[in-house]
Order: C-alpha cells, then sequence, then structure tokens
C-alpha cells in the first residue's frame, strides 16, 4: 500500500471516530467505502478492531444514559445474525463484496434519512440486531440498523446504547471471523497502525458531543455516507 493510501485511510480512520464520538454513529459508514477502495481485504476485520476501543471509550463516557433493556433484545438478534454475516462473507468475493457495502451504505442511510419519529417494541429491537449482525459480520457496516432504532431519542442515549451494542457485537463477530480462519496478521498490522488516528478523533469528539443533540450532525454523516456508497458502487 503506498504512503498516499496510507494517510488517505488514516484520515478516514481520524473523521470517522470524531463522527462516531459525537453523533454515535458514522465511523463504519464512512470508512468501510473509502477502506474498500484501497484495501478491500482490510474489510470487515480492520473495522472491527477499530471499533471496539472507539466504541468502549464512547460507551464509558455516557455510560448513565445506556438503554440496558435494549442492549440485551439487540445482543440476542445479533449473535443470530453474526452466522448468517460469516456465510455471506465466505461465499462472495470481493468485488460482490464491495457492491454489498456500498449498496446496503446507501441504502441504510436513504432509509435512515427517510425515516420517521417511532418508538422501537422488543420484537423490532431483535430484529434490528439481527440486521446488525448479518451486516456488521459481512461488510463492517452494522451502524445504520441501530441508528434508525435509536435516531430519534436523546444524543446521550443514542451514542452510549449504539456504542455498548457495538462493543458486544463486534467481541462477537471477531471470535467467529477468528475461529473461521478469516483474521490475518497484515490485517491486524494495519489496524495497529490507524490506532493514533482514531485516538485523536475519539478524543476530539468529547469537545462537541454535547452540544450535538439535534439532527445536524447526523444528517451531514448520512449525506457523506451516501456519496460514499454511491463512489464504491462506481468503482466495482
Amino acid at each position: 500500500m503506498s504512503s498516499t493510501a496510507l494517510y488517505l485511510i488514516g484520515l478516514t480512520v481520524f473523521v470517522s471516530a470524531f463522527a462516531q464520538g459525537a453523533s454515535g454513529m458514522g465511523f463504519a459508514m464512512l470508512a468501510a467505502p473509502v477502506v474498500s477502495l484501497f484495501a478491500p481485504t482490510l474489510i470487515p476485520v480492520m473495522l472491527l478492531v477499530l471499533m471496539i476501543p472507539l466504541n468502549a471509550y464512547i460507551g464509558w463516557r455516557e455510560r448513565a444514559a445506556i438503554d440496558w433493556n435494549g442492549v440485551k433484545l439487540i445482543s440476542i438478534g445479533r449473535f443470530a445474525g453474526t452466522f448468517l454475516g460469516l456465510w455471506i462473507l465466505l461465499i462472495v468475493n470481493l468485488h460482490q463484496l464491495a457492491l454489498l457495502i456500498g449498496w446496503s451504505t446507501l441504502i441504510a442511510a436513504v432509509v435512515a434519512l427517510l425515516s420517521p419519529s417511532f418508538d422501537m417494541n422488543r420484537t423490532g429491537l431483535g430484529i434490528v440486531g439481527l440486521i446488525t449482525g448479518i451486516t456488521e459480520t459481512s461488510t463492517g457496516v452494522g451502524g445504520p440498523p441501530l441508528a434508525l432504532a435509536y435516531q430519534h431519542k436523546r444524543g446521550p442515549v443514542l451514542r452510549a446504547t449504539v456504542a455498548l451494542c457495538f462493543l458486544v457485537g463486534e467481541v462477537i463477530s471477531l471470535i467467529v471471523l477468528a475461529v473461521s480462519g478469516q483474521i490475518h496478521a497484515d490485517t491486524l498490522l494495519m489496524s495497529a497502525k490507524m490506532l493514533p488516528f482514531l485516538a485523536l478523533g475519539s478524543y476530539a469528539s468529547k469537545f462537541v458531543h454535547h452540544r450535538l443533540d439535534g439532527p445536524l450532525l447526523r444528517y451531514i454523516v448520512l449525506g457523506f455516507s451516501s456519496i460514499s456508497g454511491i463512489v464504491v458502487i462506481l468503482q466495482a
């Protein structure tokens, strides 16, 4: 990988970590399309590895606002969805995976932008977890269903709950991927190189997250995700 590509991915990780830390979503939706353009073999493992410390930090920072019942129901569905996501990852090639990332990012962003305000029931939260498990394990992008479920909640509730759901799910996905032989040393090395960018983005978000309880940043993140998804589709 060239130095230019390395720093572009690093810049993307910085911006994505800042967006996730500030708004509660956006890391994988922003990072996956860009990473898949330069190094599709890093998907989804690098994103899953990086999101563990990121979401641990966000969840701890606003732990008082966590919706524990939602985390429980989503995590149950998430576990089941992990195995379907692994099956997709094993049967598609890199070209198909890039298209899957692009279309899933674009469709999820549009749905999240257009959906009206509503409250999820127990069944709905379980389904959200199932879909998240499928998409995050296969593409590294699991945020849109969670964002859809919590996008109209208060900022602290969205950020903390989504972060904890992510954290549980990412550990599950990485264990399943490791057992199936999908984690490689070069991917872990690249993930380690991205940690400084991740740390800087996460740290920067603490200065603005308490001011972002409205829709502005959500629209920015989802709008950028839509554009990124289109770029990946055209590239693929």
